[in-house]
């Protein structure tokens, strides 16, 4: 990326990892995400304006735990250390860390004993313990001060530091971690024990402004039209002459990574659309007069949903259910691109664009650091070892709000790029268990109904995703005067800003009552109706 003004995160394995490169971006300072051994020589040539090391579930006295090359100390940049971060970062620089007595997750109290740099302009008066403006007494010998002013912080560790390096000092503390923020001014060092990525740390974002602003001297340069400037060349130097096939979903990340291609190589471009069979109502239409009417690019609508459906028949597995519709869709462009033969006007196809981001790779490959697997995601874990078309995913290294803004930034209509996340493998991971015909034309129905409600009602665009959800389980009703042994349904609705983290939607309850009254009378099969008051993390989004 051709930019003066980034970040660079080394990724020591935290899910919140990713998190921080958008929290970066959102101050419009680009960010790359690289892993915690990446070598010092390429650091240079990367030439970032400031160094995050994030967190991970390691200790630093494990003995296989992840340590950055040393000499990120000696290039003369900022660096901050964020949960393990700030562990590794203590113990390189030859301060000690050693397990809390008391492991710390969740929130917390910050009482901050340093107003300047790292924390300017955050926190709140704070009245101690008997409401008489003063802190209580401290007993730790770390720390001198008395804080004054307080905020609400997110903490997830079970190490804490015990004596800081020289030229650090304490700058703010928890009633569990006498040390939870340290800085070494002079040589612009910082490092906190909880993580301001996340929306549970009040002023997260603020403190990582201060770094990015009063700290690295970074100016606001990364917007979705400087994206496009960067992501055109690229685009237009990997593909040449050559034709693009475009694997079409029906979500806003195919959408927008198609208008972007075609934006490029216009007719070395067409888009394919694969009915799997496990679409929701109407999707293929819906997307086929989409793409058409707006941007009149070609497309080929392709029904191999009775192949889908054979590969899927006795399958519960949810891996292998990706795996399989993700191999399956590989086979199909191929297939698909060698009927595209070409001539002077419209080249054959060697490339396979898809619309693959940030989230589908930290949850499913750690393919920039250790972070633990979540899930395979079918645009990243199905892939055929051997397939023959080259892959571009100009979207790759986006969150979805970036794509969203991109869309705009490209004058896609709002009925695309507000569409809700819909997943690769569709309906089969929201059908827990084996994927049948029959299963999927009752999640199908549920599903259109629970979409109708939540538009009917106002709350579409209040919400990151809502969706149905089949269960494997079966429960006893009375319809009719008649017993009834029938399906459950969950309804699952939940309010994000990135995908990364997301909290269960409150819903009205006559919202959830209309829901539940229309499936049970409409949707033939079914009996019963709960709500999923689940948040992520623990959860995921999706229930498979």
């Amino acid at each position: 990326m051709n930019l003066k003004e980034k970040i660079l995160v080394l990724d020591f394995g935290s899910q919140y990892t990713q998190l921080i490169a958008r929290r970066v971006r959102e101050n419009k300072v680009y960010s790359e995400i690289l892993p915690f051994n990446f070598p010092l020589d390429k650091i240079k040539e990367f030439a970032p304006k400031g160094i995050i090391l994030s967190g991970g579930p390691s200790s630093v006295y494990d003995k296989k735990a992840p340590f950055p090359d040393m000499g990120i100390f000696e290039l003369g940049i900022p660096v901050l250390g964020i949960c393990y971060g700030m562990q590794v970062m203590a113990y390189c620089l030859g301060g000690k860390v050693a397990k809390a007595v008391k492991r710390e997750y969740g929130r917390s109290e910050l009482k901050i004993d340093s107003t300047s740099d790292l924390f300017k302009g955050t926190g709140k008066k704070w009245q101690g313990a008997k409401g008489k403006g003063k802190g209580t007494k401290n007993t730790s010998p770390l720390v001198t001060r008395h804080s004054s002013l307080v905020t609400v912080v997110w903490m997830s560790h079970g190490d804490r530091i015990e004596q800081y390096p020289s030229g650090f000092k304490p700058i703010a503390r928890t009633d569990n971690s006498p040390v939870a923020a340290i800085a070494d001014k002079k040589r612009n060092f910082f490092a906190l024990q909880f993580h301001p990525e996340v929306v549970h740390t009040v002023e997260g974002n603020r403190i990582l402004k201060n770094f990015l602003v009063n700290i690295c001297k970074c100016r606001p340069e990364w917007t979705m039209k400087s994206f496009i400037e960067t992501a055109t060349q690229e685009i237009k130097e990997k593909t040449g002459k050559s034709g693009v096939v475009c694997a079409i979903s029906g979500g806003v990340d195919s959408a927008v990574t198609a208008v972007l291609i075609n934006r490029v190589v216009k007719k070395q471009l067409t888009c394919i659309f694969v009915d799997n069979g496990v679409l929701r109502t109407g999707e293929a239409i819906k997307v086929e007069n989409t793409l058409k009417k707006h941007f009149r690019m070609k497309i080929i609508c392709v029904d191999a949903s009775g192949r889908f459906m054979r590969k899927l028949k006795g399958v519960a597995d949810p891996e292998k259910k990706r795996k399989i519709i993700g191999n399956e869709f590989i086979k199909v462009f191929e297939e698909q691109a060698k009927k595209l033969k070409g001539d002077a006007k419209r080249p054959g196809a060697k490339y396979l664009a898809q619309g693959t981001l940030y989230p589908d790779v930290i949850e499913s490959v750690s393919f920039k650091g250790p972070s633990a697997t979540i899930k395979s995601h079918h645009n990243v874990g199905g892939l055929l070892k051997h397939m023959k078309l080259k892959l571009i995913e100009p979207l790759r290294e986006l969150f979805k709000d970036e794509v969203r803004a991109l869309g705009r930034e490209l004058g896609m209509p709002e009925e695309i790029i507000n569409r809700h996340p819909f997943p690769g493998p569709g309906l089969a991971i929201r059908i827990i268990g084996e994927v049948t015909e029959k299963r999927c034309n009752i999640l199908r129905k549920a599903d259109a109904i629970v979409l109708e409600e939540i538009k009917r009602a106002g709350f579409y665009n209040e919400l990151w995703q809502a969706f149905a959800v089949l269960l494997p389980v079966k429960t006893v009703g009375v319809m009719g005067d008649e017993r009834t042994y029938e399906n459950v349904i969950a309804v699952r609705a939940v309010k994000s800003l990135d995908g990364m983290t997301a909290d269960w939607a409150r819903l009205p309850f006559d919202i959830l009552g209309i829901i539940s009254n229309r499936i049970i009378n409409e949707v033939k099969g079914v009996n019963r109706v709960v709500y999923d008051i689940s948040s992520k993390p623990p959860s995921t989004i999706e229930w498979e």
